[in-house]
């Protein structure tokens, strides 16, 4: 039996649903799920299980680019991931909230921050502005449902290869093949715990279950972005000792990209009591290496200094990303990222689709949701018009929630200081 709060996401998505009706992105949408799932089996099976998309990576990505491919009127895909729905926000900290705030605006055109899809607001559906990662995942969980996704779980990806234009993926226990592939697979899963040497002796953010079980008075955090400051910030409210170590300034950039520059949810904890109280910033001071002597963890700065602490060291140090386990099917960026055209796709294997988090166009960085969601859009009509299906109204539609992004010329804009 469902609970009252399950009840509740279930009819706010409804109204939802209800109050953008008139939307040609979402005309029909209602028909194609009650129909999309049986559709999709059927024809895999009648196909030898040959779908028009695979896309790899149940997500913020995988799921916002699945709800786009259907409404662009493609049914013939499906959706795998290694976990479950939304299983790489379930794997945050517990105290971890989105540095993005989520607010209803859709009423007035303004697409909720935190959306994956048109019309939708997590935080009308939820009643949180930073929600958590278990609550987004969530939301992911309730719009898989509402929007009948073709998923299935608990499939790892361990090779996809690709023959006269058909793509192969093999998982665990299931061979599919297919005419596109979207890699979806994001972040969060794969840190970077390289760096320099004895960084093998730290923990990453990402493998904490949460700060408030952690032993230590004093800790050392090398990386001082958005991870490095939400440690901090979690470990100073419970009166602990914090130093953060990163090679570049985070704190004191001159810019208003949000993919450089802290967000304004991380400068407003820096100026907790308690982080000024117990936080101590070196900016612009790499960490050298780590020793363990004695049960002493030292760290050793590119500036000489030597800090010790008993605590075990914290790595901020970010991510490599997934797309490295597809390296083969790109060609690569100067900066490691791979190389897309203008629809997202390979430059290397045709059919081959990023979308997520490692998406770069020459200095533009969609690592955000509210960034990358606008690519979405752009992925689906590419392959709905291989698969001669009309996107005008689609496109436009998704152009009018501000989801359909080709002109990068309008990115990169700083914001005006008064």
């Amino acid at each position: 039996m469902a609970s009252d709060s399950e009840m509740s996401q279930s009819s706010k998505l409804e109204s939802e649903e209800a109050a953008a009706d008139t939307n040609p992105a979402w005309k029909g949408a209602s028909k194609r799920r009650q129909k999309k799932a049986k559709e999709t089996k059927k024809e895999a099976r009648a196909k030898k299980e040959i779908f028009d998309t695979i896309i790899v990576g149940a997500g913020a990505a995988g799921i916002g680019v699945g709800i786009a491919l259907a409404h662009s009127g493609v049914g013939n895909f499906v959706i795998i991931d290694r976990g479950s729905v939304g299983s790489s926000f379930e794997s945050w900290p517990e105290e971890t909230r989105f540095i993005t705030p989520s607010f209803p605006s859709n009423s007035i055109g303004m697409l909720d921050l935190n959306s994956i899809a048109v019309g939708v607001s997590p935080a009308y559906n939820m009643r949180i502005e930073h929600p958590t990662g278990s609550e987004y995942a969530q939301h992911l969980q309730d719009l898989a449902e509402f929007f009948e996704l073709p998923i299935r779980e608990n499939a790892e990806v361990s090779q996809i290869t690709n023959e006269d234009g058909v793509f192969s993926v093999e998982t665990d226990d299931w061979t599919i093949s297919s005419k596109n592939v979207i890699w979806a697979a994001g972040e969060f899963l794969y840190p970077r715990l390289e760096g320099f040497p004895g960084s093998e002796l730290c923990r990453h953010t990402a493998t904490l279950e949460n700060y408030a079980d952690l032993d230590g008075d004093d800790f050392l955090v090398i990386g001082g972005y958005e991870s490095g400051v939400d440690a901090a910030y979690h470990l100073s409210k419970r009166g602990k000792k914090v130093t953060i170590f990163d090679k570049d300034d985070p704190w004191g950039l001159d810019t208003s990209d949000p993919s450089v520059s802290l967000s304004t949810f991380s400068y407003e904890r820096m100026r907790d009591a308690s982080f000024e109280d117990n936080v101590t910033l070196f900016a612009e001071n790499a960490v050298s290496s780590i020793e363990l002597v004695d049960g002493v963890y030292e760290l050793k700065s590119e500036d000489g200094q030597v800090f010790k602490s008993k605590t075990q060291p914290l790595l901020a140090s970010g991510f490599v990303g997934s797309h490295t386990l597809v390296s083969h099917l790109f060609e690569e960026r100067e900066d490691g990222f791979p190389l897309l055209n203008e629809r997202d796709e390979s430059t290397k294997v045709p059919g081959m689709y990023l979308c997520g988090p490692s998406v770069r166009h020459d200095n533009h960085d969609f690592c955000f949701i509210f960034k990358f969601r606008q690519r979405f859009a752009v992925v689906a009509q590419s392959i709905a018009s291989s698969l001669d299906i009309p996107t005008d109204e689609f496109v436009q539609a998704y152009r009018d929630w501000g989801m359909y992004l080709d002109d990068l010329s309008c990115c990169g804009q700083e914001c005006l200081t008064c």
